[in-house]
């Protein structure tokens, strides 16, 4: 009797934690996190240093002038804008699941969500683009372009949308609009080389780029080539995409050999360009990686597999680079960064000079708010709202950080999360790993 007692107590000891109860340092999303993990492949090259990891608290009394919150009601983009950056959202913070739709897809989806007229737009691995309208709480529709002789090849769509009507590129070399309104494919073109970015959007044209990093102008109306802009090719492919950013009418174009390009797109003409690959042999074999660009008026902020750069968006000026890369998508709030490093800080940087204003360890910060032994956080998504930090995790929890960096809250999803959250009409949009979309207020 007393050997059973003293097993049930040991076992009792090594499962009762907040983690087993909860689940805060568990990554629910192990799948998803693999597949966004763009930097494992470059774990055997040197860094010329060890990546920063230090503690720098907030300065008494620091104020951050954040933009003031707003209401979206579209998300038109897969990066949110034309610039891939953040707004400040809106958010009820009520906490509470107001919306669960039935399944929409029984395929595996995209990450990625649009919004448009108060219809949610995803797509899957077989290339089903699906709307779903949450008013009528049906899906409206489901459209495939692929014939039989693609149906075993994954489909990888890249999405973009405006007055109802989706652009769409493909990993097979197709380029097409589609009407989701009219059910009706406006034109198709096959350019027979896959293509490998997201989409921009101008008055006039279509902005892409293929996996031999040339870049495309094409005409809106019709799918014709407007423009080619040739760019370094890599000859090892890897699962970084090129990215490309608007400001204006300057385009910012990141290509897998690690270039950086400003281009006018009025009269497609090359403002500047720079090399951002740092690895010790610079040459068309090398592995490059970065997380999506994002810029403001003045400033491009990128985070590659070595480094986080600020850039001088008009002249291509190197305003800093520091010693640590992102995690996810950084975000940009007038003239701050903020960002999550793979070394699991939260960091926030003055744009304008460079300067590092915080950096908190966030499972440090976890650990001490619940009161646990410290492990790590998986992390999904940074995002603002109501002036606030909001951390997505891959097991569905969000922290809550006020903007100068410290835990104050930390809420559970009412489901699992599968895709990027988005904001509209003051509420979060997700899809849950049963493909059902959840509204929460």
């Amino acid at each position: 009797m007393k050997l059973f007692h003293a097993l049930i107590i040991l076992i009792f000891f090594q499962n009762c934690s907040f983690d087993n109860k909860s689940g805060i340092w568990k990554n629910e999303n192990i799948k998803t996190k693999k597949n966004d993990d763009i930097f494992k492949e470059f774990k055997k090259i040197s860094k010329s240093s060890d990546a920063f990891n230090k503690i720098i608290p907030v300065k008494k009394n620091f104020t951050f002038r954040i933009n003031s919150p707003s209401s979206t009601s579209e998300w038109k983009d897969i990066f949110y804008n034309k610039n891939n950056n953040y707004n400040n959202f809106k958010y009820n913070d009520l906490n509470k699941k107001i919306y669960k739709s039935k399944k929409l897809s029984k395929h595996e989806v995209n990450d990625f969500l649009l919004f448009e007229d108060g219809n949610l737009i995803i797509n899957d691995i077989k290339g089903n683009i699906i709307t779903f309208s949450i008013n009528e709480n049906r899906i409206i529709n489901k459209f495939n372009f692929y014939k039989k002789k693609y149906k075993k090849i994954k489909k990888s769509l890249n999405l973009i949308i405006e007055n109802n009507i989706i652009y769409v590129s493909d990993n097979i070399g197709y380029l097409y609009a589609f009407n989701y309104r009219t059910n009706k494919i406006l034109w198709a073109k096959n350019y027979k080389i896959p293509f490998g970015s997201n989409l921009k959007l101008t008055k006039n044209s279509i902005i892409a780029s293929n996996q031999n990093n040339s870049l495309f102008f094409f005409n809106k109306k019709n799918g014709e080539i407007l423009k080619l802009i040739p760019t370094e090719e890599v000859i090892v492919k890897n699962k970084f995409l090129n990215n490309l950013s608007l400001s204006q009418n300057t385009l910012f174009y990141l290509n897998t050999y690690g270039s950086l390009y400003s281009i006018d797109v009025k009269n497609f003409k090359i403002n500047w360009f720079i090399n951002l690959n740092q690895s010790i042999q610079v040459d068309v074999g090398n592995l490059f990686s970065a997380m999506p660009i994002v810029n403001n008026s003045s400033r491009i902020v990128i985070s590659s597999n070595l480094s986080t750069f600020i850039i001088d968006s008009n002249t291509g000026e190197i305003i800093t680079k520091k010693n640590f890369s992102a995690s996810v998508r950084p975000i940009i709030q007038n003239n701050y960064v903020f960002l999550i490093t793979e070394e699991n800080l939260l960091i926030s940087i003055n744009l304008i000079n460079g300067d590092i204003i915080y950096s908190y360890d966030i499972n440090e910060q976890i650990a001490q708010f619940l009161k646990i032994k410290k492990d790590t956080a998986h992390f999904k998504s940074l995002m603002f709202a109501n002036n606030k930090i909001l951390i997505f995790l891959n097991n569905s929890y969000i922290l809550n950080l006020q903007n100068t960096g410290q835990l104050y809250k930390i809420n559970k999803l009412p489901k699992t999360i599968k895709t990027h959250p988005i904001f509209i009409s003051d509420s979060i949009l997700y899809l849950t790993n049963k493909k059902k979309l959840i509204i929460l207020d």
